[in-house]
């Protein structure tokens, strides 16, 4: 007889008996009831941990499948549902903070998603559709009050609303407010009584009053440029436009086939200089580039959808009424660039109402190594610098938000970071509805939008250009570049302009710098400049080299070639910005110095 088998079910029933007896305790059963309740909020805390994206356990990475279950995408409603469900007491949108908050960090502290989160408002804040602007509220969960202010961009419609007030008379006044208190602080309820201010204005008027557009003191520019600029203003907004001893000079701006951005402001610069030469007010007309779109009712094709206007509303009304004047064509009253010969746009007589100011132009501008202490055009690079200055004195509020665009694409991510490093986990939890104070609303206000500093600007123009000038090589650039380092050794960033793919590509060998630059598609082999901008189109081929251009003149230091007029008109831009002791480093010299 075989006993094994006995003897084992006999075994196997005094342990199962023995089991029952120890699992029908109390203790027992609280253990086994513990223990299948951690096994069930186990997996449920993984089931959520895997709906947020990436976690690490351990210095063990796991990561969800897809993007199905982003915070910003509405297929995530399922688990804010089943949470609500259960009794919990949090709000969707308090959730929603809380995936963000406690989302994978960096080794800095800020996670990536929050960086991206907050870099998305600022472009929803900035975008004109509004549809596209509610789908991103709604899917986000943000709200707009939560957002906070982003130092890199302007309030557009603020900056023109206190501009207008800037470029018209006060009343009874020879001049704007420009001696009152700066930026909101008018605004501010404990500001100077109306009668005071006025007092000040007239107590400041002898000791001269000078335009609020210009930055730094007279050794920071170019000689006189504040007092220039002042008097270009009166030139050009008479206090009575239908006085009879007012003439003008009406211009349309160049068209011609091959004339640049650059070209077109030079030759406007000419016919200021024309205008004040024979006491006309310069009225511009018809400006193919603003002809888009964009330029909305009578800003389309006018100077005035990017800047503000060279004249005031009354003048330029009046100069267009004689326009259809028989009589006051025949007697000159008004005149149009018909009138007058290239020679005498292009190449004419700088005005001498300041006397000759440009022989005291400082030394600080250096080609192949030495400083330009003089040169046979010195009048007209002066005096280019002041009427471009002059014309781009206030930007609109189309202008500005190009501007707001454009730093938030480049910069937006870098100013997301450092904002959410300086406020830990705060952002977006409990952050809603905070009021700014005095000083954030009328002092800071005032400030210009965030640029990584020291920034230097680089303008590579290579292609066509190559049959007015010598063309230099992107490695010719950095090297200057490089040279400018060796003084400033914290500077690293790089506003890049130019129109060749070539440039951007090989900016990307040189890893020790950061390099900005605006996403736009650049021309491949020596295409005609005019070729290029017609396959942008008339809008992307304007708006593109005017934010560079603005981004150059704000820049701390730059690099060109003075041979480009483009390049030429930067640097005089910033030699009326503050930017003269910057100094301007040049691969190549302009071909008619």
């Amino acid at each position: 007889m075989n006993t094994e088998p006995l003897n084992q079910k006999s075994l196997e029933r005094v342990v199962s008996q023995k089991a029952l007896q120890i699992g029908s305790s109390f203790p027992c059963q609280i253990c086994v009831v513990g223990f299948l309740s951690g096994v069930c909020l186990t997996s449920l805390f993984l089931a959520a941990l895997t709906s947020l994206g990436t976690f690490e356990f351990g210095g063990i990475s796991f990561s969800s499948i897809s993007l199905g279950n982003s915070p910003l995408n509405s297929s995530s409603s399922g688990f804010f549902n089943t949470v609500t469900s259960a009794d919990c007491k949090f709000k969707r949108n308090e959730i929603f903070t809380e995936r963000w908050v406690d989302s994978k960090r960096s080794e800095n502290g800020v996670d990536d998603e929050r960086v991206s989160l907050l870099h998305s408002a600022w472009s929803a804040l900035l975008s004109e559709s509004v549809d596209g602007e509610i789908a991103f509220w709604q899917s986000s969960g943000l709200g707009k009050s939560a957002v906070p202010n982003a130092p890199h961009l302007e309030n557009c419609k603020l900056s023109e609303q206190i501009n207008e007030h800037l470029d018209k008379r006060a009343e009874n006044e020879r001049l704007p407010p420009w001696t009152t208190w700066k930026g909101l602080l008018n605004a501010h309820p404990t500001s100077m009584p109306t009668e005071q201010l006025r007092y000040f204005r007239h107590q400041a008027m002898p000791e001269g009053a000078y335009p609020p557009w210009i930055t730094g003191s007279d050794e920071e520019n170019y000689p006189l440029t504040r007092k220039v600029q002042r008097d270009i203003w009166l030139h050009q907004h008479p206090e009575n436009c239908r006085d009879p001893n007012i003439r003008f000079l009406v211009a349309e701006w160049e068209r011609l086939p091959g004339f640049g951005i650059g070209a077109q402001l030079a030759g406007m610069c000419g016919l200021l200089a024309i205008a004040i030469n024979e006491k006309r007010v310069l009225v511009t007309s018809y400006y193919n580039r603003a002809d888009h779109d964009d330029c909305k009712g009578s800003l389309r094709s006018s100077w005035s959808c990017y800047f503000f206007p060279e004249t005031s509303q009354e003048c330029r009304d009046h100069a267009f009424e004689l326009m259809g004047n028989k009589e006051a064509l025949e007697r000159g009253i008004v005149t149009t660039k018909d009138n007058y010969t290239s020679k005498e746009i292009w190449t004419g007589r700088t005005p001498r109402v300041w006397g000759e100011p440009w022989r005291f132009l400082q030394p600080t501008t250096e080609i192949n190594g030495s400083l330009v202490a003089s040169h046979r055009k010195m009048d007209r690079r002066w005096w280019r610098a002041q009427a471009i200055r002059y014309l781009m004195r206030f930007q609109t509020q189309y202008m500005c938000g190009l501007m707001n665009v454009a730093r938030n694409a480049a910069f937006g991510k870098e100013v997301a970071k450092m904002f959410l490093t300086s406020l830990g986990k705060e952002w977006p939890k409990d952050f809603g509805n905070k009021r700014s104070s005095d000083i954030e609303e009328f002092v800071w206000s005032n400030h210009r939008p965030w640029i990584p500093r020291p920034l230097l600007s680089m303008h590579v123009r290579m292609g066509d250009k190559a049959c007015e000038m010598k063309v230099v090589e992107f490695e010719g650039y950095m090297h200057l570049a490089d040279r400018i380092r060796q003084r400033f050794p914290h500077l690293k960033s790089v506003w890049l302009s130019t129109e060749m793919q070539e440039v951007i590509n090989k900016s990307k060998l040189y890893t020790n710098w950061n390099f900005y630059y605006t996403n736009v598609t650049r021309q491949v082999g020596n295409a005609t400049m005019a070729a290029y901008e017609a396959s942008l189109g008339r809008k992307t081929s304007t708006n593109y080299p005017l934010v560079n251009f603005l981004m150059a003149a704000e820049a701390d230091f730059f690099v060109g070639a003075l041979g480009s007029t483009w390049c030429f008109l930067i640097d005089g831009m910033r030699n009326t910005g503050g930017k003269v002791m910057s100094g301007y480093l040049s691969v190549n010299k302009d071909r008619f110095w």
